[in-house]
Order: C-alpha cells, then structure tokens, then sequence
C-alpha cells in the first residue's frame, strides 16, 4: 500500500472496557448512547461494519460489511487523548498520567505564579464553560490567569483574548509546560482563549495543546525515519508534540478537519496521513449533548462517504477511536471503554478481527501495509497486525 488514513473519532467508545469498573465507568456506552438519538444517521459506517463488531447489538448488523471490523482494549493505564494516541503509536503507558483532583500543590502554583508575573485563578478542577461564567469578570479586573484541571492529566488556562492576547497565553502555556515535568508531568497543558462580556462569555476556537514530547521510539518517528511522509491533520501534532511530524494541518473543528482529508486525498504522498476529529468529546461529550454528538457523527459519515467514493487502489482507510466520553451519563469526564477498528481498502478482503487487547496493533497495521520495519520497537511487532 502506499497511502494510510487514519480518522480517530475522538471519544467514540463501543462500551466498558473490562476494567471499567477500576476507573468508575461500568456502563459506559457512548455508541449506544448516540444510537438512540434522532439525529444519529451513518450509513456508511454501518456499510463498513461499524455494527457487526463483537459485543455491538444495538443497530442492525450489516449483511456484508466492506471493512475488516473488530474492538480494540486499551492496555495503557489511562482514559485520556494522550494515552490513547500514543497507544496507537506503539507507547504504553504502564503509570497514569498524575492527576490534580484538590487543585495543583503550593509549590507549583508559586512556580506559575512567578513565570506568569501576576497571581493565578480558581486551582481546582472544573468544567471549562462554568469556570469562565464563575472566574470571567475577576480576570478581566485583575488581569490574573484562570488555571484550572479535570479528572484527566491536565492544565488548563484560560485567558480573555481582549486581555491576555493569544500569542502571549501559548507562551504561558509553554512555559506551564517547562515546569509540569517529573511526578507533575500531566499529559497536556491546554490553552483556552475565551471573549464576550461577562454572562455571555464564550470559548474560541483558538485552543491549544501543548503535550508532553513522546518516547522517540514510535510509529511516526519510525516511518519519518525509513524516508514515508508523516502528515498530521488537527491535533495530532499537538498529541505528539510535532515529533515525527513532516507536515502539520491544524484545524478548528470536525469540519475543517474533514475538508482537509479531502483535499489530502489529492495529494501524491508516501506514507500516513492522521486525523482527529476533536468535536465529539470537546462539544459533545463533556458537555452530555447526546443530540449534538450524534449529529456530528452523521456529519462525519457523510464525508466519509465521499472519501471512500475517491479511494485510490493503494489507499487504506482506517476509522478508530481513542477512548470514550458517554454523553448520557450523569458524568462530564471521559469513559473506560472498547474502541471500535474499521480497516477499509480496495485491495484488502474484510473480515471479523474480533477483539485485541492494545491500541497498538493500530500502529503495527500500519508500519505492515506500508512494509516498514518497526525498528527497535516490539509494541509494533509484524504480530500485532490487523492485515
């Protein structure tokens, strides 16, 4: 083969994983959840077998699928985009990335503090809407960053873009990052710019990640290295800290992103093209809109459609997920959950590939298809190919 997509429908569960219960998340189902919504159409990705992946009973099973289906485990001790992607890439995480569920320690808050110049907001874990409506008029007073975290591995900052301009929060962030190292290494520093006035303030689409650099060992360093193009669409780059990364296309949601695919489908390259779709667990599952999610999906399998349709003979498409994010529980945090694998390709026979225990076996399909070798990295070993 000669052209990989890979599409992560990020937060697009199939149902608890075997530990869910470990992380709180027994029941979780975000495919179901949204399944059950009016707005839920995919026809393409049922065509593709979306249904016919063991354990999946909740829509009609298609009578021949074009894909290779199957569920994937995750093997990494975590939930989040990070652990997720990087399982992928051939990094297991065996330690969670630490979290901060009493806020983040004295002495880190004086470090930030001392970098930032000026007094921090807030230091607890909150929603991103609520702690803008609660912290919102306080900072445009005091000029003062709000600093908050989740129950993921995060630091989150929030700033007004009228007061604190874009530019000058990405270097906050980069500097959060400097000192979020060690046992406080969380797996993304985020930056989020909001505007409007006070009750009516409102998050921009300038959003972004800053991640911890990735063990040089992975999938997209390995295939930079045998000379195959790596092309990043979304946050990928951000995920992976732009290591491995030879050409970088951020977008500012679903849509963006899979106009880009699109047009990247015209391009002659070698190699992988990788695709976030973040709208799913941004807008959708944080925020429990089972409607929204479900319509984003269905907007999401209209364009694959389109994509299949343009499919060259060498192409290989591959639709998998990072995690889950249930919208239809009382929780607004991600979910312990399977994720389903579509292998779609001219050239390939479908097939049930039933359940594999780790996300890598995404990355060693990869590295087979391309006939790359997967270095000194045994998580990406031939034997964990889905093809």
């Amino acid at each position: 083969m000669k052209r990989v997509f890979i599409v992560v429908l990020d937060s697009f569960g199939i149902g608890q994983a075997p530990d869910a219960d470990e992380f709180g998340d027994n029941g979780s189902n975000t495919l179901e959840a949204v399944v059950q919504s009016g707005k839920f159409n995919c026809p393409v990705m049922k065509k593709l077998g979306l249904f016919n992946i063991d354990g999946v009973n909740c829509f009609e099973k298609e009578k021949s699928p074009m894909a290779s289906f199957g569920k994937l485990v995750e093997i990494s001790k975590g939930k989040d985009t990070t652990t997720g992607h990087w399982e992928m890439a051939g990094i297991v995480s065996k330690k969670p990335f630490p979290v901060f569920p009493q806020g983040f320690p004295k002495e880190i808050v004086a470090r930030l503090e001392k970098v930032f110049g000026k007094g921090i907001l807030c230091n607890k874990p909150y929603s991103g809407t609520q702690v803008i409506a609660d912290f919102g008029k306080e900072h445009l007073e005091t000029g003062k960053p709000i600093v908050y975290t989740s129950a993921d591995s995060v630091l989150q900052i929030a700033c007004h873009e009228d007061v604190v301009p874009v530019e000058k929060l990405y270097e906050m962030c980069r500097k959060a990052r400097e000192i979020m190292q060690g046992k406080f290494a969380v797996g993304r520093i985020i930056a989020r710019p909001f505007k409007g006035e006070v009750g009516e303030f409102y998050r921009t689409t300038n959003r972004h990640d800053f991640s911890l650099v990735p063990p040089e060992n992975n999938l997209l360093k390995i295939l930079q290295i045998q000379q195959f193009d790596v092309i990043s669409i979304g946050k990928i780059y951000d995920i992976f800290a732009g290591s491995g990364i030879d050409k970088s296309f951020p977008t500012k949601g679903n849509s963006e992103g899979l106009e880009k695919l699109l047009e990247m489908q015209k391009e002659d390259f070698n190699g992988l093209c990788f695709l976030n779709l973040c709208d799913f667990d941004m807008l959708y599952g944080h925020r429990n809109d089972v409607d929204g999610y479900a319509n984003a999906l269905s907007e999401a399998d209209s364009y694959l459609g389109k994509f299949i349709e343009k499919m060259q003979e060498e192409d290989v498409l591959m639709i998998v997920a990072d995690h889950g994010c249930d919208p239809s529980t009382k929780s607004t945090d991600h979910s312990r959950e399977n994720v389903p694998c579509l292998v779609y390709s001219k050239k390939l026979q479908s097939k049930n590939m039933g359940t594999k225990k780790g996300f890598n076996h995404i990355g060693a399909t990869v590295l087979k298809l391309l006939n790359a070798k997967e270095g000194n990295n045994k998580v990406l070993a031939e034997k964990f190919s889905l093809v």
